[in-house]
This record gives C-alpha cells, sequence and structure tokens, in this order.
C-alpha cells in the first residue's frame, strides 16, 4: 500500500515593514531606488519566504505601482510573489470634517483613519497562488457595526469603522482556499475614541467569520497584557480561534519601559524604547481545528547575519505560522 505524500505547510506571515513615507509617489521613489530600508524590508521577506503575507504600513497608489515594483524586487531576491492586492485603505481619505475636534480642517486626524494623504500607511497582500474572492467591508460607517462602541459626536453619520481596512481575501492554496481576515487597527491611544475603535475594529469579526478555513491576521494594535488597549475582544476571539503563540528567538533584556511588564517578551512583535516599551500587536490567529505546524515572530539576535537588516527596516518584527490544509 502506497501512502500518500503529505502536502506542505502553507506559511502565512504578516508585518509592518516600515514602507510608508511622507507624501505620494515617494514609496515608488524609494523601491525604484533600491533605497536601503526597502531593500532591508525585501531581504527579510524573502529569508521567511511565506507563501502569503499581509503588509501593514504599506502604502496605497490608485494604479499600485508602488506594490508591483516592490513584487519585483522580491522576485529579484528569488521570492516571486507574483498575486498581489491592495485596496484604497481610509487612511489619508479625506472627509473635510474637524474629526479631532480641534477646530481645525485637513490634517492627518481629520481623515477617515490617521494619514496625510490618500493611502498613506494602507495594507497590501502578496501571494504564490491567486487572491479572490476579497470581501472588502472598509466603508462600513462604524455606527452601522452591531454592538459597537462609538462615543457620541457630530461626525458620527461619516466616521468609517476602518481605521486602515477590513478585508475577507480568499487565497486559493493548492489545497483549498483559506480565508484571510486581514485588519491593521488605530493604536488605543493619542485619542479618548481609539480605545473603543480599535476594540470595535477587531469585534467585527466576530460576527462575519466564515464557514471555511481561516486566519485571522494583522497589526491588531493590542496586547494582552501589557498597554493601555481594552483586550477584550481579543479575548472572545481566542475562544474561536487558536493562538499558536508565535515567539522569537531573542529578546531586548526587560529593563527601562519594559521593566513592569506581565507578558512573556518572547510574543513581543514591536520594540519601543519608551512607555509603553515592547508589546505584542501583531497576530495571526487561525481557526480552531487547523492544525498548526510551526510558528515565529522574526526577532533576530544582534550576532544575526540579518539583524542589520531588520533593525534597518522596522521597529515591528515579522509574525509567521505554518498551516495544515490538505
Amino acid at each position: 500500500m502506497v501512502t500518500p505524500a503529505m502536502a506542505d505547510p502553507v506559511r502565512l506571515a504578516t508585518w509592518n515593514p516600515g514602507l510608508s513615507r511622507q507624501g505620494p509617489g515617494l514609496l515608488l521613489r524609494d523601491i525604484a531606488a533600491r533605497e536601503g530600508q526597502v531593500v532591508a524590508a525585501a531581504r527579510i521577506i524573502a529569508h521567511l519566504r511565506p507563501d502569503a503575507i499581509l503588509l501593514t504600513g504599506f502604502d496605497w497608489d490608485l494604479e499600485g505601482r508602488a506594490l508591483i515594483a516592490f513584487g519585483d524586487l522580491l522576485a529579484e531576491m528569488g521570492h516571486p510573489m507574483p498575486h498581489r492586492f491592495a485596496a484604497r485603505p481610509n487612511s489619508g481619505m479625506a472627509t473635510d470634517r474637524d474629526m479631532d475636534g480641534n477646530g481645525r480642517l485637513g490634517e492627518a486626524r481629520d481623515a477617515q483613519g490617521y494619514g496625510d494623504f490618500t493611502g498613506q500607511s494602507g495594507m497590501a497582500i502578496l501571494s504564490r497562488w491567486p487572491i479572490g474572492p476579497v470581501s472588502d467591508y472598509t466603508a462600513l460607517l462604524w455606527r452601522s457595526m452591531d454592538g459597537n462602541r462609538m462615543p457620541d459626536g457630530p461626525n458620527g453619520d461619516i466616521q468609517r469603522l476602518s481605521t486602515t481596512a477590513h478585508w475577507d481575501a480568499v487565497i486559493k492554496t493548492p489545497d483549498r482556499p483559506l480565508h484571510l481576515l486581514a485588519m491593521s487597527a488605530t493604536p488605543p491611544a493619542f485619542e479618548d475614541r481609539n480605545i473603543a475603535r480599535n476594540h470595535d475594529e477587531l469585534a467585527f469579526w466576530l460576527n462575519r467569520l466564515p464557514n471555511a478555513p481561516f486566519a485571522v491576521i494583522g497589526n491588531l494594535n493590542v496586547d494582552l497584557s501589557d498597554g493601555d488597549g481594552d483586550p477584550s475582544a481579543l479575548l472572545r476571539m481566542l475562544d474561536v480561534t487558536q493562538d499558536p503563540q508565535p515567539r522569537g528567538a531573542f529578546q531586548p533584556p526587560q529593563t527601562g519601559p519594559n521593566a513592569g511588564h506581565s507578558g512573556d517578551a518572547a510574543l513581543d512583535t514591536a520594540e519601543y524604547d519608551r512607555d509603553p516599551g515592547n508589546l505584542r500587536l501583531d497576530y495571526i490567529l487561525p481557526a480552531k481545528g487547523l492544525t498548526v505546524t510551526g510558528a515565529g515572530v522574526f526577532w533576530p539576535a544582534p550576532d544575526d547575519p540579518l539583524a542589520g537588516a531588520a533593525g534597518l527596516a522596522s521597529h515591528r518584527k515579522p509574525v509567521w505560522i505554518e498551516l495544515e490544509l490538505e
């Protein structure tokens, strides 16, 4: 009797590689020029070799030229990801309203999601396999979400829920379709409403989990143990998903702003040398019943050959997991 060969696991990743700039077109310029930070980010992704990756903090442009150029750079480095998706995010989308109530118009905090120009710090998916269909919930009004915590205010008629975007993107793996429930939430800081918005951005998915293999993925911007956010939506999500608890190989000394932390430092994905210190903010939470065969946070030790590239690219660290979908 011949035993069937096992399918290769699917490697998913998410990362904020810091590929956002201070004006439209500047990211494309830097990719074309092979600017050092761009090359460092691409080196790390090529090293991790994900089958599909959600990038947060990646500038969107109307024709997708920056995403195409970055995909071409990855191919040059030996890791082609020919299938790509991005759509206009709420970040930087002008409202012509005083959304933060400071008496001034046209500022970054007056956009639907924080940003100085349309598409700043957006999201993008790159994949070895076809992507689609994609259900895009980015335009949903915050007050339209069931059970929302939106504070009372004058702009509820136009305020969208997503700081960046909410996508249910299907990756057509060789075994079966996998839904990526992708998002990048607001940090629960800077404005009083941001704690409520951060909570609701994740809670949104609780009523839209597909009856199919899925993984909630992205920058949830909330730590279960430390920081200023409200983790209650994350705790509810963990009731219906599994947490592979990806761990980094290296953690800085737990001193300074990290000294009072109660969470496991090996799970941290964001490095801050000021309050609130290092936090776990980036997650991949697969559905219960899926088999996780590996997981990690790419936080290299100082003597690692890629430590310099990691430090140059971003203060955030890539998260990856491997799933069996056969």
